[in-house]
């Protein structure tokens, strides 16, 4: 160690001045009150120093920090705490890098960190894997600097009241789906043993009161169609045929010649088709969108594909029968494509590849209108009126839940099950009958009269 050439008691007012007017570059300061606490100008400024020995009586020096990033009482509180370590036969500058690597390691496990690092990559092999990490980025920013084993159900019910004082509040349903991701992620890391265990496992997020306009919303959004609006949709849907055609007739008239004659085919583009197609299978959008000519076999009447909601659980492919309706639909487009042996059915017009999942919105919004339909129907509501329209006809659940490609069964019962009132009634009707033939209910002293069915008291 070199003699000290300088020395004083290292407080602010002292750093001050040797800040204003430094000694020559390498000329130490010595602190007159910790052995070898020290502090050495530089190009850059001040730096606290510590010198010490170890145990074994090997010299080693700590770099304690920055004038300006600490005060002179942090420095010198950090010069005591390691000259303790030191006393105690410790050695801080180990400790330090210990820490150091701690902190690493903690930096490794923050949400942040593990989303953008092997997450992200996990999630880019699978398709949507993109919007899944954004979407937890969005949800969860306030959380990203965390580490994922210190979150708690105390963070979970903070986080859910946030959202739901936000204006307009998200719906029950995406606040879910967006948990059940995170929860996803953290599984994930539990598994890897990036953390020691899942911190939310158990926690889930808990269902508002429901109030008599988010029934009356809800009740909407899960209908089926009357008759008057099937009859509207197919109108509906011939009339945004007419007008496009109506469109290209104009253009071919005034320059544009080239174009093609839509006047000769079934189909003026993929809206049409689209839509009666879910209107007659019940299949969901996406799946639609990503309906490939390889997974159609017209002369079997059946389409064999991977549901999209539930591939990543269920990822064998399941066969769905087609009406003689959906099958003249499929042929009548396939023919207008080419007779095309693979590919998408409905690609995009512009690029070939699949279309967006916001693509339908739009030319749904037109159809909608030329129906003269509700503007807050969905697109979604033919996939319920599918549903239904099995239900009331008597088909029993199991086939419902099946042809609806439902993971569970018990959804179908939750949103379908009350369209079958007659087999409830049927039940207690017979219950009556068998009960009133017995002969005492038959005797002219009976004091019961059995009412006609469908009567109530």
């Amino acid at each position: 160690m070199a003699d000290p050439t300088s020395k004083m008691k290292l407080t602010t007012k002292a750093l001050e001045r040797l800040a204003k007017a430094p000694p020559a570059t390498g000329e130490d300061v010595w602190d007159t009150e910790l052995a070898g606490y020290h502090v050495r100008p530089g190009k850059r400024g001040l730096t606290f120093r510590l010198y010490y020995r170890t145990k074994t009586g090997q010299r080693r020096m700590l770099t304690i920090g920055r004038y300006g990033a600490l005060t002179a009482a942090q420095a010198r509180q950090r010069a005591a705490e390691a000259l303790a370590i030191v006393a105690q036969g410790g050695d801080p500058r180990a400790a330090l890098e210990e820490a150091k690597a701690e902190a690493v390691h903690q930096q490794q496990q923050t949400l942040g960190a593990y989303l953008a690092g092997p997450y992200a990559a996990y999630q880019g092999r699978k398709k949507g894997g993109k919007a899944t990490v954004q979407s937890i980025e969005k949800h969860f920013a306030g959380w990203l600097d965390k580490p994922m084993g210190s979150l708690t159900r105390a963070d979970v019910e903070r986080w859910h009241a946030g959202k739901e004082a936000e204006e307009p509040p998200p719906a029950f349903a995406t606040l879910t789906r967006v948990y059940g991701a995170l929860c996803t992620l953290l599984a994930h890391a539990a598994e890897r043993k990036v953390i020691p265990t899942h911190p939310l496992a158990g926690v889930s997020l808990q269902r508002p009161a429901m109030t008599e306009e988010g029934m009356a919303g809800q009740a909407a959004q899960r209908r089926y169609l009357e008759s008057e609006e099937v009859e509207a949709l197919f109108a509906g849907l011939a009339a945004y045929q007419e007008e496009k055609r109506q469109q290209r007739r104009r253009s071919r008239a005034h320059g544009k010649p080239h174009l093609p004659d839509l006047d000769g085919v079934a189909y003026v583009d993929h809206v049409a088709p689209f839509i009666e197609l879910m209107f007659y299978t019940g299949l969901r959008p996406g799946d639609l969108f990503g309906l490939r000519w390889e997974q159609v076999n017209l002369t079997f009447a059946t389409i064999r594909k991977v549901i999209e909601k539930t591939a990543h659980h269920r990822p064998e492919p399941q066969t769905f029968p087609l009406s003689s309706a959906a099958v003249a639909v499929l042929k009548a487009w396939h023919q207008q494509q080419g007779a095309p042996a693979s590919g998408l059915v409905f690609p995009s017009p512009r690029t070939g590849r699949r279309l967006a999942s916001t693509a339908m919105q739009k030319p749904w919004a037109n159809v909608r209108k030329l129906a003269g339909l509700p503007d807050d129907l969905l697109l979604y509501t033919l996939r319920h009126h599918f549903a239904s329209q099995l239900v009331m006809a008597g088909v029993d659940l199991l086939t419902v839940s099946k042809l609806m490609a439902h993971s569970d069964i018990q959804t179908t019962i939750q949103h379908y099950a009350h369209l079958r009132p007659d087999h409830a009634r049927d039940a207690v009707e017979a219950y009556a009958a068998s009960a009133t033939s017995k002969p005492e209910a038959n005797t002219s002293h009976g004091s019961h009269e059995v009412m006609p069915a469908g009567w109530a008291s």
